[in-house]
């Protein structure tokens, strides 16, 4: 697959396209959706200079910063997350590496949400080889390290972390045979090249991803992308393909809508998991901005008839 095919696929006409996407959603997976809850235990500060991250230690945002929190407020979340339907409970870290001296808490928390039950996700940051060893036989089932965005347009939106430092720690999860949970951002201000050549990354990973977010742009004051555009810079019909497109190159992989869902409405919703949406973040609250509200996705799922996908 070369970049002119995902441009003949991308810019078929939208209904040949979403039907496309759907006929290949409907041989992998059955009519259900994947519920998944985020929590971040280490909150900014972070040294890296993301333009959308709040959390950047570079600008000043109102988020409200936190060391990481202790094992017995998180599992209290696990399992309150558990009990509402949710499968996976997702971690997050705002540091550009897990700190040595971390390391063993981060384990033994991965270890305690496991045993309730869950599947584990963190997101930590960069990743070397032994530490994603450690990670694994902790009992960690999906480690999430997005790309963000094409390799052209990635250094005008981080320049602490190297493009290929995100792929490197991809490999080291592969390796570790943890399942990747790898996406991107999309209303940053990329063109729609940007996103066919972002798809072109995934494809070419070292490991395909099992997992795939898709986010949009949540603009959040003292960031420069949160101070430049009070929206994401992408409409609904391309972010519509985007999906589809998405749908077509991973057949078997789950497509979680993930930041931005709040401002979308349930038409827009439906049309993305009509185009291969098959997981979501649910609860309140991402790591630090609003989430689609748990009354919402309650009513929108029971409005399109989708049942929750069980626990593994």
């Amino acid at each position: 697959m070369n970049i002119q095919q995902l441009k003949t696929i991308y810019n078929k006409p939208l209904l040949d396209l979403i039907h496309q996407a759907q006929t290949i959603h409907k041989q992998n997976f059955d009519n259900d959706i994947e519920l998944c809850s985020l929590k971040s235990i280490k909150t900014g500060a972070c040294p890296e200079d993301c333009k959308y991250c709040p959390q950047s230690g570079h600008y000043n945002s109102s988020i409200e910063k936190h060391r990481l929190l202790d094992k017995e407020e998180i599992l209290e979340e696990a399992r309150k997350v558990k009990a509402s339907g949710s499968r996976r409970f997702c971690m997050g870290a705002a540091w550009k590496n897990i700190p040595k001296k971390d390391l063993p808490k981060i384990s033994e928390i991965i270890t305690s949400v496991k045993n309730l039950g869950l599947e584990t996700c963190v997101t930590l940051g960069s990743l070397n080889q032994e530490d994603a060893i450690e990670l694994k036989n902790a009992g960690l089932d999906y480690y999430n390290h997005n790309l963000d965005t094409s390799r052209e347009f990635y250094p005008k939106i981080i320049s602490t972390r190297k493009f290929d430092e995100r792929i490197e720690t991809i490999r080291n999860v592969a390796n570790a045979n943890i399942n990747v949970c790898c996406g991107g951002i999309l209303g940053m201000g990329e063109s729609i090249d940007d996103r066919l050549n972002l798809l072109m990354e995934l494809l070419n990973l070292p490991s395909i991803p099992q997992s795939i977010p898709i986010n949009t742009l949540i603009p959040v004051k003292g960031t420069p992308l949160g101070d430049r555009y009070t929206k994401a810079q992408i409409d609904n019909i391309d972010l519509v393909r985007f999906i589809a497109l998405t749908r077509i190159l991973f057949p078997k992989a789950r497509l979680r809508l993930s930041a931005g869902r709040e401002d979308m409405s349930i038409e827009t919703q439906t049309l993305c998991f009509t185009a291969g949406i098959n997981s979501i973040f649910y609860g309140n609250k991402l790591l630090t901005e609003n989430n689609a509200s748990i009354n919402s996705d309650d009513y929108l799922i029971q409005r399109l008839g989708l049942s929750i996908s069980p626990m593994a």
